[in-house]
């Protein structure tokens, strides 16, 4: 997609919703750290459930390890993959009070050190709470990335550089999450709703839902 086309299919995105947010329920970045980690491969809407009770108890790394991994696995356990995420939690929980003082780090590199923490999850950390304009390609922004031409690529590293590379700084900041949004609601795998796609008339799409 041209230049010119991308900065009006954000600036259609920002017209209809100017602070889009992410979905994951948190009430500090290390809740938002931990949300994120238990979100792989499960729903935002899954993920909240079972946090909603989880984060008034343990919301600091230590309140968690005081829980423990057992205790952490009663409230997560409605969520896939829940005693490995569990683990994964109480290490990085862990790691957090022995090498942090108790402190989510601020860089992705570190961030990514901590178990359960991959790229994806960093960016998010870092987009949402710092405010960073990091780009957390998911399989949505992968399938809206490459079927809409804005930002293709083969994997989802080679996505990432094309959003950083394509779209317009001044969009940047929440151009991960317009593209969720588009690609949950609006640009689903199976059956796109392309009667109700703002940007319709400059999508290149040629399997359009009629």
């Amino acid at each position: 997609m041209k230049y010119h086309d991308i900065r009006e299919v954000f600036r259609r995105f920002h017209e209809a919703e100017p602070e889009p947010k992410g979905e994951l329920d948190h009430v500090n970045v290390y809740t938002l750290v931990v949300a994120v980690a238990l979100s792989a491969q499960a729903t935002d809407v899954g993920v909240n459930k079972a946090t909603r009770e989880l984060f008034k108890i343990a919301d600091t790394p230590q309140k968690m390890l005081d829980l423990g991994e057992e205790g952490l696995i009663e409230h997560i356990k409605t969520i896939g993959l829940y005693r490995q995420k569990a683990k994964n939690v109480i290490k990085l929980s862990r790691i957090l009070v022995e090498d942090f003082g108790g402190e989510v780090p601020s860089s992705r590199a570190a961030l990514e050190s901590l178990p359960g923490v991959g790229r994806k999850t960093a960016n998010v950390v870092l987009n949402m709470w710092w405010k960073v304009p990091t780009q957390a390609v998911d399989t949505h922004i992968f399938r809206v990335g490459n079927r809409t031409g804005i930002c293709p690529g083969k994997d989802v590293v080679a996505v990432e550089r094309a959003v950083e590379d394509n779209i317009p700084a001044e969009y940047l900041q929440h151009a991960h999450h317009w593209l969720i949004l588009h690609g949950r609601y609006v640009c689903k795998a199976r059956k796109p709703v392309c009667g109700n796609c703002l940007i319709r008339d400059i999508c290149p799409f040629e399997e359009k839902n009629l």
